[in-house]
Parts: structure tokens; C-alpha cells; sequence
């Protein structure tokens, strides 16, 4: 137990993200990607119908409002909050600090993905387009200072599901529809447009894929699978014998880089 809580300091001393690739190294989504519909045509008919959908659900189901309200707060101790039932252990950087940094690093590579798409077609987001307020009207000064294509959020909520599901697959179910709804809250909202929530997904699977060629991201993810069987019972006495192994090697090179610093900081 001293060696976990040894291990969850120094992990959270650490908690700078380091992005698996560059947005140079990732996907480009102008290459592969369609772009956002135009004015005209059944495409862009179905994101307005969609967003008529999300009014109604605003007056219809005041339970999913509030719940996308909420999915409207971007950022990693949120996701922590909100998939942590589904996915059947709390996550945080305290409790588990191994998932807790593949989570950390993969939400900075995702972002990578989505700025260029966002400038290069400027698109208008719903609310703006049709002068309405939003079910979030805190964000608005922010969410008209960037751009609608692809939403961000659900980069964040689909590539957090996926790495989820595959450190912990038997709750793939939960997990994957608390993904789904994080992007479907964008609609709700008002804040995009449906084709941005979709290309929100593939983005998110695109950088997941990419991901998985990094050999760092492969060993974070063994960390962060080990973890979970630790923390959820499910570890043979074997695994738990090779993770307190593995985690007093990791406090006593964090301890060592730690004192290198502080040294070096004092001089």
C-alpha cells in the first residue's frame, strides 16, 4: 500500500501531458475526412432537423438536459467523474494514476487532431447561425471565438470511451454509451451541428489508431491495465507480485528525478 501511495504522488508531481504524436504526426482530416455539408441538400437538412431534435429535448427531457449541461464542462476530471460509474472504478489522478496519464496524454494528442479542420473550414455553429441561445449560455463568448467542425468534446468523450473499453472490456457496453452521449449533448446544447458530433467520432478513432503504434502508449496502456485488475480485485498474486515490483522501480526512479531537480533548481 505505502509503494501505491508512493506511486500516486509522484505520478501526480508529473502531471505535465505529453501527447503520444504531434499534429503533424496525426491524421489529417482534411485528407480523409468529408467536409462539413454546405446550405444546400439532405446533409445539411438533417443536421438543422437534428438541431430542432435538440430544442425539444430541452423542453421534452429536463433529466438528458441537465446531463448534457454538464457534458458541456471540458476537461479530464469531468471525463474522470463521468465515466467512472460506467466504467466501474472511480478514476482520478490520486486513485489511479496510471490511467489516470494515458488518459491525461491521449486527451492532449486528440486535440491535436481537431485544430486544423476547425480553422481551415471556419464553420458556423448552430446557435449562431440561427441567433438562439444556448442551453449553456456561460460557454457562449468562448464557443463564438472557435470554430464548429469537428466538435472537440466529442473527440475527448469518444476517445475517452475507447480507451476505457479496452482497459476494461467487460463494461464495454456502459462505457461506449456514456461516450455516444457525451457528443449527442452537443445537440442538445445547441453548441454543434450533428455531422460535427460524427466527425467528432472519427477523429477520435483515427488518433485512437494512431495511438496505438506509439510504443509509449502501449506501455501506458499495460500500466493502466494492470492498474484497473489491482484496483478492481482481479489480479492473480502473480500480477499483483509483478506490479509492486514494477511500482517501487517507477517510485525509486520518480523519487531520483525528483531530487536531480530539486538539486538543480537550488544551484
Amino acid at each position: 500500500m505505502t509503494v501505491l501511495m508512493t506511486v500516486a504522488v509522484c505520478a501526480s508531481a508529473q502531471s505535465k501531458p505529453e501527447p503520444y504524436f504531434s499534429f503533424r504526426e496525426l491524421p489529417n482530416m482534411l485528407k480523409w475526412c468529408p467536409a462539413p455539408p454546405d446550405t444546400v441538400g439532405s446533409a445539411f437538412a438533417y443536421d438543422i432537423m437534428q438541431y430542432m431534435w435538440g430544442k425539444e429535448m430541452r423542453v421534452k427531457d429536463k433529466e438528458r438536459t441537465e446531463i448534457a449541461i454538464r457534458d458541456a464542462v471540458y476537461s479530464l476530471e469531468y471525463i474522470a467523474q463521468e465515466f467512472s460509474e460506467p466504467f466501474g472504478l472511480q478514476i482520478s489522478e490520486e486513485e489511479t494514476p496510471e490511467i489516470w496519464k494515458l488518459l491525461r496524454d491521449a486527451k492532449a494528442t486528440c486535440e491535436h487532431i481537431s485544430g486544423f479542420p476547425k480553422f481551415y473550414y471556419k464553420r458556423i455553429r448552430p446557435f449562431m447561425r440561427f441567433h438562439e441561445p444556448t442551453a449553456t449560455p456561460q460557454f457562449e463568448p468562448d464557443l463564438r471565438r472557435n470554430f464548429s467542425y469537428p466538435s472537440g468534446h466529442t473527440i475527448l468523450g469518444w476517445a475517452s470511451a475507447l480507451l476505457l473499453t479496452e482497459i476494461n472490456p467487460e463494461r464495454a457496453d456502459t462505457i461506449l454509451k456514456r461516450g455516444m452521449m457525451y457528443g449527442e449533448s452537443r445537440v442538445i446544447v445547441g453548441a454543434h451541428w450533428q455531422s460535427d458530433v460524427d466527425a467528432g467520432r472519427l477523429a477520435a478513432a483515427a488518433a485512437y489508431s494512431r495511438m496505438h503504434t506509439s510504443e509509449r502508449f502501449l506501455e501506458q496502456m499495460r500500466l493502466a491495465r494492470q492498474e484497473f485488475r489491482i484496483k478492481a480485485g482481479l489480479a492473480t498474486i502473480v500480477e499483483m507480485k509483478a506490479y509492486k515490483k514494477e511500482a517501487e522501480k517507477r517510485a525509486k526512479a520518480a523519487a531520483k528525478a525528483a531530487a536531480k531537480a530539486k538539486k538543480a533548481a537550488s544551484n
